[in-house]
């Protein structure tokens, strides 16, 4: 039988990814350190997928078992997989890329010829580049010949809403009907795995960034200005008119920067947006405004969603007064210790300018007007 790992058996590992590989005939490893997970996915050999939209519906998912993610059994599931699939977060892949390396060398040493793929599904800009990177590092030169005849890394655009929603059974997951799994399909080895719902893209880097710019954008821009608000979740705050204003201006504004770098049709991409804030008015969802919000230096960070469509629009010359006012909202967001000193410490300018690379005055002036309004 076909044997998959996703590593991160969280609500994006058990919800997304793991149910499509479940569905694709795969036994599904589910690795993790939460013993508890762990320990009910064996126990139970199931858990339910509850899609909660206009129309809701049920899928129970079987043929599953769970290990350790910090265990040596881990080593031997890659030994055994045909694909891997993580959801652990981008910081976490340098931790979990010498478990996958050991496997490397161990399909090395006993001459498996059989190809692995491996797809960092992690919201983040070519995760699975940055895993290859942190696996190769840990290689032998006859490992890395081996992983470069054998091993696939294919990096992905993802985009699912999984609300951490808590259910009846602790391993059941709520998420959205939409979704989207776009993998990069040269960068695969050997015969394609045939996935429903993996969808095999040529220019990635297109549905990457129209991801990220689009939903990444208006979801965590939403989140800032309903906290400001005192909205408690995303449905809520989007039923603002003030916010969605600002909000479907934001989108816009990262999506013109997006047609012209990208040369995607405009009109569709507009209806795109438009699809993608409809998903953000499910009011079964209950998706937390704290929740979408939370890390405000990563997502302002100059590869992600607040300065990176900023400075893509505005390198194009076109305007972002509502993403500015996004970000002046973002940086009112402040979740831990760390994000408050470095932003009393720099101020406003010199905080954006470090950690952003938005260095433009202008655009740092109308910032600094936009954050005291908001105040």
């Amino acid at each position: 039988m076909k044997k998959a790992i996703q590593i991160g058996a969280g609500n994006i590992g058990r919800g997304f990814i793991g149910g499509l590989l479940s569905d694709a005939g795969y036994h599904v490893v589910f690795a993790d350190v939460n013993e508890a997970v762990i320990n009910k996915i064996n126990e139970d050999g199931q858990y339910t997928i509850h899609v909660m939209d206009v129309e809701s519906s049920e899928e129970v998912i079987t043929n599953i078992s769970g290990i350790s993610s910090a265990g040596p059994e881990m080593i031997d599931a890659v030994v055994e997989a045909e694909f891997i699939t993580t959801a652990v977060g981008l910081r976490i892949l340098p931790i979990i890329a010498p478990s996958i390396a050991q496997g490397i060398e161990k399909r090395a040493a006993q001459g498996v010829n059989e190809y692995l793929n491996i797809v960092a599904c992690e919201n983040a800009i070519r995760g699975t580049s940055q895993l290859k990177a942190s696996v190769y590092e840990k290689l032998s030169d006859e490992g890395k010949a081996y992983a470069d005849q054998y091993v696939g890394f294919a990096d992905c655009s993802v985009d699912r809403i999984v609300p951490p929603v808590k259910c009846d059974n602790p391993i059941d997951v709520v998420v959205e009907a939409y979704y989207e799994w776009n993998v990069e399909e040269a960068a695969l080895k050997g015969p394609i795995p045939e996935i429903k719902g993996m969808n095999l893209a040529g220019n990635l880097e297109a549905y990457i960034e129209r991801k990220l710019f689009t939903l990444n954008t208006g979801h965590c821009i939403t989140a800032y200005l309903g906290c400001l608000k005192g909205y408690s979740t995303i449905d809520e705050a989007i039923a603002d008119e003030e916010i969605y204003k600002i909000v479907k201006g934001a989108m816009t504004e990262s999506g013109m920067g997006l047609v012209k770098k990208h040369g995607l049709d405009k009109e569709a991409h507009l209806k795109y947006i438009d699809k993608i804030i409809g998903r953000f008015n499910n009011p079964y969802l209950k998706d937390d405004v704290l929740r979408v919000g939370r890390d405000p230096l990563r997502k302002l960070s100059p590869t992600d969603r607040l300065a990176n469509p900023t400075l893509t629009a505005a390198g194009y010359g076109l305007p972002v007064d509502n993403l500015l006012i996004g970000i002046a909202a973002a940086l009112h967001y402040k979740d831990d210790q760390n994000f408050t000193d470095k932003l009393n410490e720099l101020g406003i300018r010199g905080f954006l300018k470090e950690f952003s690379g938005i260095t433009d005055e202008a655009m740092l002036d109308k910032i600094e007007e936009n954050y005291a309004k908001l105040a």
